[in-house]
């Protein structure tokens, strides 16, 4: 899946490219500065055109296929994996060149490079022409370099190199570099097992001067390459900003504290969907690539839960990742755990936007399970017409919108998200509403659920009298979720009630389906934010609890009961579970989502009167002071 601003390379322009590609392996000419004085002489580097005191320089050329064939022993042919290399390389330099180009080009680099052979360029216009060519051999380096550390699949060898201080002056200088980097480990190479990892390194180690010089620099030309994701798709390569393509990265181990189903106390009906939701994920066919729940309806892609602190958010992170991972292992699943935080927030441009989208993008593996957190959304995403979120914030909105509910968004059923909050009130309206599902995380409610946590928090180890047997009775989830649902027969929150009283009177109670829409439509005059997205976040709503059925754990106990089956066999299990749609699954479907709007309403316009009070109060104290400052 890829964003809308996602550009597919043409497979012929980067043929186009493999003779000029070529011609730099045979023939890369470096400048090497000459290091006085020092053990180590003869370090390459790129040397701008406007330098300080000049050191000695001399050009050296580099050719691969002669460097080659010294890691080898005497054998005049190159070996087959010596071979691969230069394939691999070829490529990847056409790779590196055409990406440039496609960067540059929408930014006027050809009408500027063809004024600037005129002689008609301004001074404005020639820096921006330098600009352009520095930003072009960046990304060309970067791009080639990444292409093929992808290709290799190899990991590096030996200590990262702190390499000279580089410039960038074009990507014929900067490509140039990548292959004599290239050549040097190539050379130090005893053998072809050695050939590869050597390699390996010296690409990472471009790359990491790659990045950080780009970081150092950014600017509005490298925010526009930033901003986009470049797919080779013949080689499985998708270039987003400054980043290594994700297929190059290996899963790491999960290390979590997870938590059991028991140590949610409260919740019901959050804890009852995530135990829903875990199970849904793990029925998805990695062959077919499809989850019958997406097909059947009722997979929850995203969803928002919120609630003070303190009352369980975390936790209930904890046990869903915990229960995903448990089923994953039971089938031989790979499984990604991924938050993402304000820790990603990024001082560069452009740099937020590509951490969400590689977040996104690493969840979405369609080769795994994933199931992707951002907790504190409301501190990571910024409302678009807030002047004091950040760009980062901004970026993040941004790329969250596209991915949950884009024109390319495609929801295999593999995987989920949730965004977490103690003020969703201060989430994008836009953003919020492409949360599917909304879940309240309110923590313990009753004298049971209270008497229970302490209960479970205190431990076994004390000698104070229990004074009672029957502990966690009331978090029986079925009694539980069954009661918590029938409390949406009703509206809860006041400014629903008024509409929910004044629809009664004057049409009765919902029996069909216009009586039904004459309520939604109420409910649009009162709350204007309730939209067409809602409607569908609401019948999506309805379907899941069509499908919100008891998948029997014997299912997920052994792989050959359920998880194992072929996609059609498992489609059929779980459309034998299906339960009709009754008119008391749409009403409470439908209170339980205007119930959240109307409450962030209302506390937004709370926290809005409440700093309107506080700045009037604060010119109050300003004036009064002023007053008795020109008295005195």
């Amino acid at each position: 899946m890829m964003d809308t601003s996602s550009v597919r390379i043409p497979e012929a322009r980067i043929q186009e490219a493999y003779p000029a590609a070529l011609g730099l392996m045979e023939n890369a000419e470096v400048e090497e500065t000459i290091e006085r004085a020092t053990p180590q002489l003869g370090r390459t580097r790129f040397v701008s055109p406007v330098s300080g005191a000049a050191a000695p320089r001399r050009m050296v050329r580099a050719n691969l296929e002669s460097a080659l064939r010294k890691s080898g022993g005497d054998d005049p042919l190159l070996s087959t994996r010596e071979h691969g290399i230069l394939v691999s390389l070829r490529r990847a330099l056409a790779v590196g060149m055409t990406v440039s180009e496609f960067f540059v080009e929408p930014l006027g680099y050809l009408d500027l490079g063809e004024r600037k052979r005129k002689g008609g360029l301004s001074a404005a216009d020639e820096a921006q022409f330098r600009a352009l060519v520095r930003s072009r051999a960046l990304v060309a380096a970067f791009v080639a370099s990444a292409h093929l550390l992808h290709a290799l699949g190899e990991g590096p060898a030996g200590d990262p190199e702190a390499l000279a201080e580089s410039g960038y002056d074009t990507a014929h200088d900067a490509l140039s570099f990548v292959v004599s980097q290239i050549a040097k480990a190539a050379t130090a190479a005893v053998d072809d097992d050695d050939l590869g990892p050597r390699i390996a390194r010296a690409l990472a180690d471009c790359i990491d001067r790659l990045e950080g010089d780009a970081h150092r620099i950014m600017g509005d030309h490298l925010a526009a390459f930033v901003a986009r994701t470049y797919a080779i798709e013949a080689d499985d390569f998708h270039i987003r900003g400054f980043e290594r393509s994700a297929s190059t990265k290996g899963r790491e181990p999960l290390v979590m504290q997870f938590k059991q189903v028991h140590e949610v106390v409260g919740n019901h009906i959050a804890k009852a969907q995530a135990i829903k939701l875990a199970k849904m994920l793990v029925a998805y066919d990695f062959e077919r690539q499809k989850n019958p729940f997406v097909e059947l309806g009722g997979f929850l892609f995203t969803f928002i839960g919120d609630g003070f602190p303190g009352t369980g958010k975390t936790t209930l992170i904890q046990m869903t990742a915990g229960l995903v991972k448990e089923y994953c292992d039971i089938a031989g699943y790979p499984f990604v755990y991924e938050n993402f935080g304000i820790d990603q927030i990024s001082e560069y441009q452009g740099k937020s936007g590509q951490n969400a989208r590689a977040f996104i993008d690493r969840v979405l593996d369609p080769t795994a399970i994933g199931f992707g957190t951002i907790d504190d959304i409301d501190q990571v995403a910024g409302k678009r017409d807030d002047r004091q979120s950040s760009s980062g914030q901004q970026e993040v909105t941004g790329v969250l919108m596209g991915a949950f509910s884009g024109a390319n968004t495609v929801v295999r059923g593999n995987a989920s998200f949730g965004m977490f909050s103690n003020y969703p009130e201060k989430v994008d309206d836009a953003l919020r509403q492409r949360a599917g599902a909304r879940w309240l995380v309110d923590g313990p409610q009753t004298e049971n659920d209270y008497i229970d946590i302490f209960h479970l928090l205190l431990g076994s180890k004390h000698d104070v009298p229990l004074g009672q047997d029957a502990f966690f009775s009331d978090q029986a989830l079925k009694q539980a979720v069954a009661k918590s649902y029938a409390q949406h027969n009703r509206p809860q929150e006041d400014g629903l009630v008024r509409v929910w009283e004044q629809h009664a009177a004057a049409h009765g109670e919902p029996k069909t389906i216009r009586d039904v829409g004459l309520y939604l439509h109420a409910i649009k005059e009162a709350e204007p934010r309730f939209t067409g997205r809602a409607i569908k976040n609401i019948t999506d709503g309805v379907k899941y609890r069509a499908m919100d059925v008891e998948l029997p754990d014997a299912w997920f106990e052994a792989p050959e009961t359920f998880l194992g089956q072929d996609y059609d066999t498992k489609l059929a299990m779980v459309r034998d579970l299906q339960k009709p749609i009754s008119m008391e699954m749409i009403l409470q479907e439908i209170n339980r989502y205007a119930d959240s709007e109307f409450r962030y309403s209302d506390k937004s316009d709370e926290a809005a009167i409440n700093e309107l009070i506080r700045d009037h109060r604060v010119r109050q104290k300003a004036a009064a002071r002023l007053g008795g400052t020109e008295g005195s």
